[in-house]
Parts: structure tokens; sequence; C-alpha cells
């Protein structure tokens, strides 16, 4: 099953470049707008190498790299490794790593995850050992095997999750999250981050051996695996098929976080409509009293906390998610029948359980007409993380409906992935993003571990 190992990180030489001035959010999460506020903090920002430009500023055009994003990136990081910005680890090791964290949707309580980063041994999903719960698209990937191909190293960890209610794994660790940790920095949505390296042979054998007979879950980060994976056939062909067992690009960057942690924690993410032709409330309503119950939360269409605690109740029952609408006071209420059917629910049982799914297939496709294309290209749909800037859009006349929706369990990720089933997108939202610029991995063609 899970064949974790330590591996010798590549790390940002504090006295050079102070952790807090040179993490980053996730590449993907990231504007062009805040890409210019990161790359101004500071001249050896992560920024540069996980969303590279091909720009003198980068410090690429001197090395002839100009006009070419992904050679700016190795050059950048060339550059950095040469002069000492960034350093090597002499020393194999599994990085514990803490993120502690509030959010207004936790009520302001504090709560920290704690987890691991370590290479994991690459398996096709068909292999059930590396499980999926979404669909990716090809762009992504295009652009990520490019950057992984240039740099040979893996710039950010895939989010993985694991099952061991003993808490074995974790206790590994105590000792160690005794001592100063290696990087303590804070990032501009106020999370801290905590950085401890395990190096010592018998911890790591132990966290090894109590990871093997177990199964992995990708949370976030579906299209980076995918490429890790292209990396490795890559690479595999260019050793006419003689890939070292041991190889580096054999293994996935990850983090990896037991389900069982009462810091996991799942956020949900609201869908707003847009320009859907013919769209009324109350022919929706109508139309989905077939499937629904519908029932209203009074004076709830502002109130977050209120309406999140509401809709918590209704689905505690049954499948439930909220709506609200410009100029209304009230939430409305949509809590599956239970004996509803309809070629648009899910077969499975695992995905009848989804909130997510169920507006997905009924409303948004059968009732709406917005099918799964255009659900993905996001025509008609924008996201939103935070509950009040949802109910606040939609009070400003940004949308003609906005549907609230749940946190969806981690026991229903796991169910669904056991089940080699897909969500829609952007079914789970896994709070705090993994910060980008801890902690990189070397996956050239020399690079092997232990």
């Amino acid at each position: 099953m899970a064949a974790i190992a330590p591996f010798c990180g590549i790390l940002y030489d504090p006295e050079r470049a102070p952790a807090s001035q040179v993490v980053a959010p996730p590449y993907d999460v990231i504007d062009s707008e805040e890409r210019a506020r990161l790359a101004a903090r500071h001249a050896n920002n992560s920024i540069h190498l996980i969303l590279p430009q091909a720009a003198a500023s980068d410090g690429a055009a001197a090395s002839g790299a100009a006009g070419d994003k992904y050679a700016a990136a190795r050059a950048t990081q060339s550059e950095w490794l040469d002069s000492g910005v960034l350093r090597r680890d002499q020393r194999p090791a599994i990085y514990r790593y803490h993120q502690v964290f509030t959010s207004a949707e936790l009520g302001g309580r504090t709560v920290t995850r704690r987890g691991f980063i370590a290479a994991v041994r690459l398996h096709a999903f068909d292999e059930g050992v590396i499980m999926p719960h979404e669909r990716t698209l090809r762009g992504p990937k295009i652009d990520r095997l490019a950057l992984m191909e240039a740099t040979e190293s893996h710039l950010s960890q895939i989010f993985g999750m694991y099952q061991d209610p003993s808490g074995g794994t974790d206790r590994v660790f105590n000792e160690l999250e005794r001592r100063k940790p290696a990087i303590d920095a804070t990032t501009d949505d106020g999370t801290r981050h905590l950085l401890w390296r395990l190096t010592e042979r018998e911890a790591i054998g132990q966290l090894t051996r109590l990871m093997a007979p177990l199964k992995i879950y990708i949370a976030d980060g579906h299209h980076r695996y995918e490429t890790m994976l292209a990396q490795r056939q890559r690479a595999s062909e260019r050793a006419g098929g003689q890939l070292p067992e041991h190889a580096a690009v054999q293994y996935a960057t990850m983090f990896l976080a037991n389900m069982n942690d009462p810091g996991l924690v799942v956020l949900p993410t609201h869908r707003l409509l847009h320009d859907v032709e013919g769209f009324s409330p109350e022919d929706l309503i109508a139309a989905a009293s077939t499937y629904f119950d519908i029932s209203t939360i009074p004076g709830a269409a502002h109130n977050a906390q209120r309406l999140r605690a509401e809709l918590a109740t209704a689905s505690s029952k049954r499948p439930s998610f909220a709506a609200v609408w410009p100029f209304q006071e009230d939430a409305t209420v949509f809590s599956l029948k239970p004996q509803a059917k309809s070629e648009f629910l899910p077969t499975h049982a695992a995905l009848r359980e989804l909130d997510v799914s169920i507006l997905h297939g009924i409303i948004l496709e059968e009732l709406l007409g917005i099918d799964r294309a255009a659900q993905e290209a996001q025509t008609n749909i924008r996201y939103y993380k935070d509950t009040q800037k949802a109910l606040d859009a939609i009070a400003d006349c940004k949308g003609q409906i906005c549907f609230i929706m749940n946190p969806t369990p981690v026991e229903q990720v796991k169910a669904v992935a056991d089940a080699h089933e897909v969500m829609p997108q952007k079914s789970t939202y896994f709070y705090p993003k993994i910060a980008s610029g801890l902690v990189f991995r070397s996956v050239s063609a020399d690079e092997e571990l232990d």
C-alpha cells in the first residue's frame, strides 16, 4: 500500500530569506495583482518559482531565459542555489508541519491542523493505493508538467489524507514537537506555519511501518498528482524503461494529514448563478418541489452565522442546501425527499448523500439546463468560500440566486473515493491551503531516495 520515504529537502536560508516574506499561497489561487504584490514583498519570494514570469524582474533575462517562463524559473532556482538563498538539507528528513488558524466559518475559534511532508511512491489511480475524488482538466497539467520538467523539482505539495484512528502516526512526532521549529512563519490570512525536521532513523522507520498498510486520499492537488505521474512516465521513457526503483521521480511530494485529526477542517463552497436564460426563482421552486421539501428560515438572508446553524440542523436529517436571491429577507431551504427519483440524481449511495451532487444534478443540470461542460467552464457559476461574502454578493444583485452549501464531511470524501466515484468541481475546500515555499524537493535524473 502506501510507501513513504524521507528526502533531503531544499529550504530557504532564514538569514537570507525570512520565511514570512517568502512563502506564498498555492499557485492556482493567485491572481495577477497578488502575484505582483508577493513579488514585490521580497526578491526571493517563492512566487518567482511556483508562478514564474519570463521577465528581467524575475532575474531570468541575464541568463537568456526571457521569453520562456519555465526557463526563467530554472534560472532563478539555479541562482538561488548557487548563492545560498536556497540550501539543501544534508540528512534525509520527514517534515512535521502544523498550521494554526481561524476563520469566521469556524466562529472565530483557533484550530491546529497537524500533518507531515514526505515523498510518497506514485501509483496509478486504478491500483487503489492513492485515491482521487474529483475530475481534472487538461490545461493545468500541461503548465505544471512544463514547470516540473524545467526545474526538475516538486515546488509544492499535494494534500493527502489517511485514516489512523489510533493516532500512532501523530505520536511519532511528540518529542520532535517539543523542540524549536525550523520554520515559524505567518501568512497574510493570519495562519501560522510551523515546520520541524524529523531525521531520526528509528522514528522514520516507525512512521513508515505505520503508513505501509494505509490508503492515501487526495484532498487537494489532483492535477499535480496526475502531472507527477506524467513526469515519471517521461523519465522512464528517457531511461529506456529502466528507471531505478528508488529514483526520486518515482515519488510524489505530499503533505499527509490524519483524517481523525480534529484540526482537519473542510469548509463549504457556495454557488452564485448569473446570466441563466429565463431564470425565475418562483419557477425554480415550483419545479424543485417535485424532488425537495421546501422551507424558509425567516430573516436569514443576510445573517451568515444563523443560516449556517439552521442549515446544519436541516442537513443532519437529510441532504439539504439553502438559496437566497436579490431583494429577499428569508433563506429558502431545499431538503431532498426520501423517495425522490431523477435520472440526474447520482446512482451511487455515497454521492446521493452529497448536497453538492444533488444540487449539480437536479437543480443545475435538470431544472436550469446548465450541463456538465458549462459547469466545468464556470459559464454561469461563481464560487464563494466565505458565507457572508456570498450573501452580500447576492444582496448587491451580482447574481440571480446564491446556493449556500454545507461543508462536505471527510467521511463522505473517503466513501466517494472508495467507491471510485468523483464529486462535482469544488465540492471540498480544505482550509487552510498548504503554503508554498516551505520546502522543495529535487527529482533530477541522478536523484534517488534511501
